[in-house]
């Protein structure tokens, strides 16, 4: 099987692999299906039997990184984000294991996603496991074992499957990127507030905030 870089499962080489994603640990690559091979429908039923999240990225699951930070901020920014778009009747909030099909054999899970009732006229969340369609915002809270190559390729996706707003949030430094395009973006301190743009309009978090409880 070839997949979008022309490479057959066989010819996948751990260069290959740090070529694609950057300096990534090599744990977080999958090997069964090999790398390649994998399908949307991996994706699926390795979280359904083994609660386990990956993402397909030119038929290679990249495991996704979580920490107790991690899955703390993007807890909260769901919980806010969640209760702001239901009390305004502008959609639903997904946690961290939101998968989202971007493109075929694509799918990424951020780890919180706003999807707009624009984009489900009936209004009414479906009883699927996968989107089929992008998020109108995607919100990555990111780890010390993701790579720049890895979450740039990830920011390129996003906006290439129309998301119209993507966060960066890093509870290191204790800042948001905001991006409006792959090369448009805003860098948030401690000591700033975060908005929904055109996506959420009126959604303010002072991010003294969203960071108040992190350890250091």
């Amino acid at each position: 099987m070839t997949n979008a870089t022309g490479l057959t499962a066989a010819e996948w080489t751990a260069a290959d692999l740090l070529n694609r994603f950057g300096p990534i640990l090599l744990r977080r690559i999958r090997q069964d299906p090999a790398p390649g091979s994998a399908t949307e429908q991996d994706v699926i039923d390795i979280h359904d039997k083994e609660k386990r999240l990956y993402e397909l990225v030119d038929g290679v699951l990249v495991e996704k990184t979580m920490g107790i930070q991690v899955s703390y901020l993007a807890v909260l920014l769901a919980g806010l984000l969640g209760d702001f778009a239901r009390r305004h009747g502008l959609g639903f909030v997904l946690g961290s294991d939101g998968m989202a099909r971007l493109a075929p054999g694509l799918v990424r899970i951020p780890d919180v996603s706003f999807i707009s009732w624009e984009q489900l006229p009936e209004r009414q969340v479906p009883r699927i496991p996968m989107l089929r369609f992008a998020p109108r915002l995607a919100v990555e809270v990111l780890s010390p074992s993701n790579t720049p190559k890895e979450m740039d390729r990830k920011l390129h996706d996003y906006f290439e499957a129309e998301v119209k707003l993507v966060w960066y949030v890093d509870p290191v430094q204790r800042t948001v990127r905001v991006f409006t395009a792959p090369d448009q973006s805003q860098l948030l301190h401690e000591n700033e507030s975060l908005d929904g743009g055109t996506v959420l309009p009126r959604f303010v978090l002072p991010l003294k905030e969203l960071f108040a409880d992190l350890g250091s």
